[in-house]
This record gives C-alpha cells, sequence and structure tokens, in this order.
C-alpha cells in the first residue's frame, strides 16, 4: 500500500532530512513548501507540490491529489531576531499559516499531524535538565508564535479529533551523513555551522556572546541533537500516530549539554584548525542553559538519540560543508 506523508516545510533544513528518513521507513513524502527558505534542490525523495502556507486551496488540492495518511508540519518562520522585530510576519506566517493548514486538513479528512515545534516555548527555566511538565513562557514572539500553535493543535484535538505529536526540539545539529542534504540558511545564526566556517576561512570569527555566566567555563550551554536522530523522531511520532496514539508533546534532545567553548574545542579537534573568535556581551534573553529531560520521547515513541556526540555531529556538518553545501 502506498504510503503518503505531506510534509510541509520539506525544503528546509529539518525537514528535508525528515522527508529521507520517511522514504526509508516506507513512506512517500510528499513536500510542499514557497521555496522562500527552502531551497528546491533538498526535494529528493517523493514529489514537490510549490505552494504557501497560507493558500488554503493550494494545500486542500495537494492533500486531495496525494491523499496523504498524515501531515508532518515544518513550514515556520524561525529566526528569533527577526521575530522581535516583525512579530506580525510571525504571527501571520506561523500562527496563521497553521491555522490554514489545519482547516484544509479538516476539509480533506485527515485527523493526524506531527508539528515542529521547540523548546523556545519554555523561555527562561529556573533549572535543568527540562521536563515537558515545566512551565512554557516564551521571551521572544518566535516561541510565542510556536507555543499558540501547540494550544491550537491541543482544542483541534478536544473539537475536531485531530490528533497531532509536537516535536520540542532544542539545537539541531550536523548534517546527513551520506552528504546528500545539510544546513544551508541564510543568514546563518546557529553555532556548529559558523564555528566551521571561521575554522575554514570562510567566514568571520565566532561571536561568543556572553562570558559571564554561572556555568562551568562562562559560556552559554545548549543540548545539541543530531538533526538525523531529530528526523528519526518524526517518523516514530508518525507511527505513534497512526498506531492509534493519543495527542502529546515530547521534548527532543540528549539530556547533555555542551558550553560555546566546548563546542569550539570539539570544532578544532574535529577539523585540525583553529578557530577564530571574539567575545562579547550577553544576548537579552539568552539563557544560561537550555538542556533537555528526553525521558518521555524514550517510554512514548520510543526513541532515543542515537548519532548525536559531538564528533558525530561536527563531523557530518564539516562533510556537508566541504563538498556537499554547494548543491544548495
Amino acid at each position: 500500500m502506498r504510503r503518503t506523508v505531506l510534509v510541509t516545510g520539506g525544503a528546509g533544513y529539518i525537514g528535508s532530512h525528515a522527508c529521507k528518513a520517511l522514504a526509508l521507513a516506507g513512506y512517500v513524502p510528499i513536500t510542499y513548501d514557497n521555496l522562500s527558505r527552502g531551497h528546491r534542490n533538498a526535494v529528493r525523495w517523493g514529489p514537490f507540490v510549490e505552494g504557501d502556507l497560507l493558500d488554503r486551496e493550494r494545500l486542500f488540492m495537494a492533500m486531495r491529489t496525494h491523499a496523504p495518511i498524515a501531515v508532518i508540519h515544518f513550514a515556520a518562520l524561525a529566526y528569533v531576531g527577526e521575530s522581535v522585530g516583525n512579530p506580525g510576519l510571525y504571527y501571520r506566517n506561523n500562527v496563521g499559516g497553521t491555522l490554514t493548514l489545519l482547516e484544509a486538513m479538516l476539509e480533506a479528512g485527515l485527523d493526524k499531524i506531527v508539528f515542529s515545534s521547540t523548546c523556545a516555548t519554555y523561555g527562561i527555566p529556573d533549572r535543568v535538565p527540562i521536563d515537558e511538565g515545566f512551565a512554557q513562557a516564551p521571551v521572544n514572539p518566535y516561541g510565542e508564535t510556536k507555543l499558540a500553535i501547540e494550544r491550537a493543535l491541543y482544542w483541534h484535538d478536544r473539537g475536531c479529533g485531530l490528533r497531532s505529536v509536537s516535536l520540542r526540539y532544542f539545537n539541531a545539529a550536523g548534517a546527513d551523513p551520506d552528504v546528500e542534504t545539510g544546513e544551508a540558511h541564510d543568514p546563518e545564526t546557529h553555532l556548529i555551522p559558523l564555528v566551521i566556517d571561521a575554522a575554514l576561512g570562510k567566514g568571520p570569527p565566532v561571536q561568543i556572546f556572553g562570558t559571564d555566566y554561572a556555568t562551568s567555563d562562562g559560556t552559554a550551554i545548549r543540548d545539541y541533537i543530531h538533526v538525523q536522530d531529530l528526523a528519526n523522531a518524526h517518523v516514530q511520532a508518525l507511527v505513534h500516530l497512526v498506531e492509534g496514539g493519543a495527542t502529546t508533546a515530547v521534548n527532543l534532545g540528549t539530556g547533555q549539554g555542551y558550553s560555546v567553548r566546548e563546542i569550539i574545542a570539539a570544532a578544532e579537534a574535529v577539523i585540525g584548525a583553529a578557530v577564530p573568535r571574539q567575545e562579547g556581551p550577553r544576548r537579552a534573553g539568552d539563557p544560561p542553559a537550555l538542556v533537555a529531560n528526553p525521558s518521555r520521547a524514550a517510554t512514548l515513541l520510543g526513541w532515543r538519540a542515537e548519532m548525536s556526540d559531538l564528533p558525530a555531529i561536527i563531523g557530518t556538518a564539516l562533510a556537508w560543508h566541504q563538498r556537499g553545501k554547494e548543491r544548495k
């Protein structure tokens, strides 16, 4: 039986990895993307429908044409700084677009969705590791829009029978081990690609924002998870819903945090070159540490991070920067 899945934002970083994971698991991913921030060359594992998230008729036609069994929803704007400067854009695209998607799903008779959420919904936690019972108090419009979508999904389950899994990512990193897809943001804001570009002489020195945090070396700590582990989690979340599982939200992380200085040191060891850097003051709203408690994902989805050690993350990202990124 041909099992298709509509993947909004499937031409993006995490979405393209998820499409590959879906194909390997026997599904046919149908990428739906407007290519405003995704890449046509990243669509390699199934059909492509070019369309905007706010175009309800286009969404419905894609669903009617390809008859997916579920939706995996990545399509969103995701720059924190941009969201602060232009909150209306983020509410219109992320929240308005998701509501349009849900309307199209209900019209098409679809009742299962896996949602790309974020640890930014937690805001600034008072301790780590963070479990799903922590208060959600975002400190920027990006996090607020993701939380608004989680709440909309909850009520769509209660009122319409539309079941969902919200996956709260921590720091996505790394690239496809086969160098078929990877990270190619413009502008790039993620630490590991910035570190690699600096070490390779392809970018400016890495900016270290804050050296006076109450951490082991004064720099901020984050939980880095390999993008392939994230992609596999989406397949497991899909299986959960297909098998009748209830609406839920889970953290996706490793439970291990690394400081900015530790990331730089690990990159230098893998690359064999020094990473130029500059130290500066903290950025407003940056928590000292964000580390996941991923136990619910293990219990409910049978998922654990399997390749999220730093050498694997940095090594695959380096290979992408050296051999694959030009394909974008």
